[in-house]
């Protein structure tokens, strides 16, 4: 039986994610939430670093002051937070999100974009699979 971690490979070797859960089963992937950094590579807007908050096996929250356009294409590079290994996953810009809140009575505002895991290079999908099994994880 498929797990959410279950993967196809494509003729080039890379791995294919999952199709997308529907709006109703949106919370489908095991995620957890833990701040680290991650190289983002845009063959339109170029190589920046930013810091995920949350990441699962269908995508990653990114934290950054300028969202690249929904519908981008990007790639992602990071050692997952245990320290077993690193991902590389192709995406998609799926949502932007703007977030203002209160901290210590000082007003403040986080930005950033939900990235949709579209392929994994190499072993990228076990290595993140292996991390989320291990992990706390959240719902």
């Amino acid at each position: 039986m498929p797990t959410p971690f279950d993967a196809l490979s494509d003729e080039s070797g890379n791995v294919t994610a999952p199709v997308a859960p529907s709006l109703s089963d949106q919370r489908a992937h095991l995620r957890f939430d833990k701040m680290f950094t991650v190289r983002l590579e845009s063959p339109l807007f170029g190589e920046s670093y930013c810091v995920a908050r949350n990441v699962s096996a269908g995508g990653i929250f990114l934290e950054l002051p300028d969202p690249l356009p929904l519908g981008a294409t990007v790639r992602v590079c990071f050692l997952v937070p245990d320290g077993s290994g690193e991902v590389v996953a192709t995406g998609e810009v799926k949502n932007h999100y703007f977030i203002n809140f209160t901290q210590g009575g000082t007003s403040r505002a986080v930005s950033g974009m939900a990235v949709r895991f579209t392929s994994f290079e190499s072993e990228s999908h076990h290595v993140l699979a292996d991390c989320l099994s291990r992990m706390r994880v959240l719902h």
